[in-house]
């Protein structure tokens, strides 16, 4: 007997059961497999969106990294050997210099933040914070006594938004003789308010003295370009 090719095809696509399978196109094959694997069963032990997100940033930082080494002599070892050089450059620079400071003269840099007080007012805050050991608060409150008794003697014209650098600068042209030892306590000011340096005991008693010594000059008509003691 004699079995003809499409009878030969036919008898393949039988099923045991006797059905006549579907021919299915590619399409909607695949929406069928989508719709199938979307069942959460299938996704139980995968990763949450934080696990994912950390996954892409470890193989960007790979293959970033990668890069780098092979673009720089030496592969890996030349790429640390560049990175140790760079972090010890900023520290030396960040050591040097420290903190940066800002430009006297801003808006933000008053000498006076809280309104107006008295030279007295700033002089027993200067003291609760040195009986405190808070050396940094102590320090600028007695500058801002200081500043304050100068503008109470009428030796500095009050104005709003004056620093402290501005107000040395001033008080210097009317006694001279104290020229230097404002500047300097001026400078010490905006260290620890602006420059994130710490201040200690004696530049504390350094401003307590200028303040004493400025309190006990008396400029005269005669005498007031020259700040000479009474």
């Amino acid at each position: 007997m004699t079995v003809t090719g499409g009878t030969v095809a036919a008898l393949v696509l039988l099923r045991a059961d006797g059905d006549v399978p579907v021919d299915t196109s590619r399409v909607p094959a695949r929406e069928a497999a989508e719709r199938e694997l979307s069942d959460p069963r299938y996704h139980q032990n995968d990763p949450n969106l934080l696990q994912r997100g950390l996954d892409r940033f470890w193989e960007w930082l790979g293959d970033l990294f990668g890069a780098a080494s092979g673009a720089t002599p030496g592969g890996v070892i030349g790429l640390l050997v560049v990175a140790l050089v760079v972090i010890a450059l900023v520290a030396a620079l960040w050591w040097r210099l420290g903190t940066p400071t800002r430009a006297p003269g801003g808006t933000g840099d008053s000498l006076f933040a809280d309104g107006p007080r008295t030279a007295r007012d700033h002089r027993t805050a200067a003291a609760r914070h040195a009986s405190a050991g808070r050396w940094n608060e102590a320090v600028q409150e007695r500058m801002r006594a200081v500043v304050r008794s100068l503008e109470e003697r009428a030796l500095l014209d009050p104005r709003p938004g004056r620093t402290a650098d501005e107000a040395a600068a001033e008080a210097g042209r009317t006694l001279p003789s104290h020229a230097d030892d404002l500047r300097l306590a001026a400078r010490t000011f905006d260290d620890v308010t602006y420059g994130g340096r710490t201040a200690d005991e004696a530049a504390y008693r350094r401003l307590e003295d200028l303040d004493t010594a400025l309190e006990r000059t008396r400029p005269t008509l005669d005498t007031a370009s020259t700040g000479t003691p009474a």
